[in-house]
C-alpha cells in the first residue's frame, strides 16, 4: 500500500524546548523516505515516531546550522549500524563540505553502508527516478542555504465508464496502458490526464525568488514561520519569515495544505503562527507542527 505522508520529528528553532526538539522530518514517499534537516536528537525522535533507519533512502539538509544538521552524526551512524541493505544518498550546500565530513566522521564506527555524497552547489534537478524528480533552489539565509522539492511524473487517469464502454476489462486494461492503444481504442479516449503530486521544503530563509518558485502549485508545503509579522524586522536581519510572510507565499502560489513550523522560543502561543498565516490570505488546509505530527499529502484533486 503506497504511502505519502510527512513525519515531524522536531519543530524548534535555533534551541529545544521542553515540548519542541531541534528540526527533523521524514517524508514517506509510497516506498521511499527522505529525511530532511536533521537536527540534534533526530535518531531520538525516529524511535518515538516509529521511523527506522531503513525507512531513509536520500537525507536532504537546507544549511549547515546546528539546529538543521547536528543530528546528522547519529543518523548516518543509525543508518550503518542497522546495515540498511542500500546506498543513501545525502544532498547538503557544497559550500558546507567541511561540517558535513565533521559530522560524519564525528567519532569512530564501522560503515557498512555505501552513503554516496551529492552536494548541491547550484539550483536544479538533483535526481530523477520513475517515482519523483528532486531539485533544489537556492534561498536568502546568512550561511548558504537550498530548499527541495518533489515533483511526481504527471500520468493518467483510467475512466471506468468509458473503459466499460468499449468492453475493456481486466488484463486488457494493463495492456492499453502499456501500449498506448488497444484494438483500436487509444488511451486518451479512455483515461484522462493526472497531474503529478508536489511536494517543497523551505527552511531558513528571507523573502526571495526561491521561496515561490519551491512553492509554486504544491499539494504539500512545509515552510518556516520562525517569527510573527510583530518581529518582521527581526526576521530579516536573521533571515527568516514570518507566519505572515510564509502564508502570502502559499496564498500566492496555490498551495493546497500549508505546514508552519521552525519556531522561536519566544513565542507562548503557537497557534498565533496560524491566524497570522489566516489573515495574510491562506484558504487552504492549514497545520501548525508539533513534533511526532503525521501530515498526509491531499488527495489528488479530482
Amino acid at each position: 500500500m503506497s504511502v505519502r505522508e510527512l513525519v515531524v520529528l522536531g519543530t524548534a528553532s535555533q534551541v529545544p524546548t521542553r515540548h519542541r526538539n531541534h528540526n527533523g522530518y521524514l517524508l514517506r514517499w509510497d516506498g521511499q523516505g527522505i529525511l530532511f534537516d536533521p537536527g540534534e536528537g533526530t535518531q531520538r525522535q525516529m524511535l518515538r515516531a516509529g521511523v527506522a533507519a531503513h525507512d531513509i533512502d536520500r537525507i536532504c539538509v537546507t544549511h549547515f546550522h546546528g539546529d538543521h544538521s547536528l543530528g546528522l552524526a547519529g543518523v548516518i551512524q543509525r543508518i550503518n549500524l542497522d546495515q540498511v541493505p542500500y546506498p543513501v544518498t545525502a544532498h547538503y550546500p557544497a559550500s558546507g563540505q567541511r561540517f558535513f565530513e565533521r559530522l560524519r566522521y564525528a567519532t569512530a564506527y564501522r560503515e557498512t553502508v555505501r552513503l554516496a555524497e551529492a552536494p548541491v552547489a547550484e539550483d536544479g534537478v538533483l535526481a530523477a527516478t520513475s517515482a519523483y524528480t528532486l531539485e533544489a533552489r537556492r534561498l536568502s539565509h546568512p550561511v548558504e542555504s537550498f530548499g527541495y522539492r518533489l515533483t511526481e511524473p504527471d500520468g493518467r487517469r483510467m475512466l471506468p465508464e468509458r473503459l466499460a464502454a468499449h468492453g475493456i476489462a481486466g488484463p486488457d486494461v494493463g495492456r492499453l496502458q502499456r501500449d498506448g492503444a488497444l484494438g483500436g481504442v487509444t488511451l486518451e479516449q479512455v483515461s484522462e490526464a493526472r497531474r503529478g503530486q508536489r511536494f517543497a521544503f523551505v527552511m531558513d530563509t528571507r523573502l526571495c525568488d526561491g521561496v515561490h518558485a519551491l512553492a509554486e502549485d504544491c499539494d504539500l508545503l512545509v515552510i518556516e514561520s520562525t517569527f510573527t509579522d510583530e518581529d518582521a524586522a527581526l526576521a530579516a536581519d536573521h533571515g527568516h519569515l514570518t507566519a505572515g510572510q510564509a502564508g502570502a507565499v502559499a496564498r500566492d502560489a496555490g498551495v493546497r495544505h500549508l505546514v508552519l513550523t521552525h519556531f522561536s522560543q519566544r513565542y507562548a502561543d503557537p497557534e498565533v503562527f496560524g491566524r497570522q498565516a489566516r489573515a495574510a490570505g491562506f484558504d487552504g488546509e492549514l497545520t501548525v507542527a508539533r513534533d511526532l505530527l503525521r501530515v498526509p499529502l491531499p488527495k489528488r484533486s479530482p
